[in-house]
């Protein structure tokens, strides 16, 4: 993508990332790069109370709009259901990501509550949170989502064009049914040169992947619902009270879903 079409705010970040590398990888070495961790909702609780099995067709973009937890402190609290909303009664997504790892909070094929109620972007899509935090590196947060994305990507065979963000999917009855989300991907509340720029770079990361190389069974069986690995160290930052509580800015995000 020129330079011409890309938002300040790309231009910066890929100042500070750099080029994506030319080097080709095997799927395995981009998991390992996206450094996934696995600590699951347990089955039949709060986001995951219902059965409800998904075949992703889409990755949905969020971000948190939490400026004082970090992705372990979302999974404690996902995993003690203290965030409510949804059709199901309590908030849930696939994936949250900070400047250093990503959060695995759901199987790849179950449906979540992060995008439009009882809509297609729950009912058909990937659900990935970007985390806000203070201490948290915004540009190598996006950049770690666009390497999940690209790896998302090829484990379900998802095309570039059904990447979108929050925003993309409206909420009947809302005055505003699209959401500024994630905000900072967004021009003034909707897609433009940001997000054009954020998908350039999941399609390099997308096309260093080597063509035909079979997928990570260890990485593949946790992402379809196999044994989760064992829980990630307690988190660096903690959620406020209220916030654990499904209160302030989790309580506030809760009533958009």
């Amino acid at each position: 993508m020129s330079c011409n079409t890309v938002s300040r705010r790309g231009l910066s970040w890929e100042g500070q990332l750099g080029p994506v590398p030319n080097t080709p990888l095997s799927p395995q070495q981009l998991d390992g790069l996206v450094r996934v961790k696995s600590d699951l909702i347990g089955k039949g609780s709060y986001g995951r109370r219902w059965n409800r099995p998904m075949q992703p067709r889409y990755i949905t973009i969020h971000s948190t709009q939490n400026y004082t937890g970090d992705a372990y402190a979302h999974a404690k609290a996902l995993k003690r259901g203290a965030l409510r909303g949804g059709v199901c009664g309590y908030l849930c997504w696939h994936f949250t990501v900070q400047d250093d790892v990503v959060i695995q909070h759901i199987p790849t094929n179950e449906r979540g509550e992060h995008a439009d109620f009882d809509g297609p972007g729950n009912r058909y899509s990937i659900g990935i949170e970007m985390c806000e935090h203070k201490g948290n590196d915004l540009a190598k947060t996006i950049d770690r989502t666009a390497e999940l994305t690209a790896s998302l990507m090829y484990h379900h065979q998802i095309p570039l064009q059904n990447v979108v963000p929050h925003y993309h999917w409206p909420r009947a009855g809302y005055k505003t049914p699209n959401k500024d989300c994630p905000h900072f991907l967004l021009e003034d509340g909707k897609p433009g040169a940001t997000w054009n720029w954020f998908k350039s770079r999941v399609q390099r990361h997308y096309l260093r992947i080597q063509e035909n190389a079979p997928p990570p069974p260890q990485l593949a069986s946790i992402r379809e619902g196999g044994d989760p690995a064992p829980a990630v160290p307690a988190p660096t930052t903690a959620l406020t009270l209220a916030q654990a509580n499904g209160t302030s800015d989790e309580q506030r995000r809760a009533t958009n879903r």
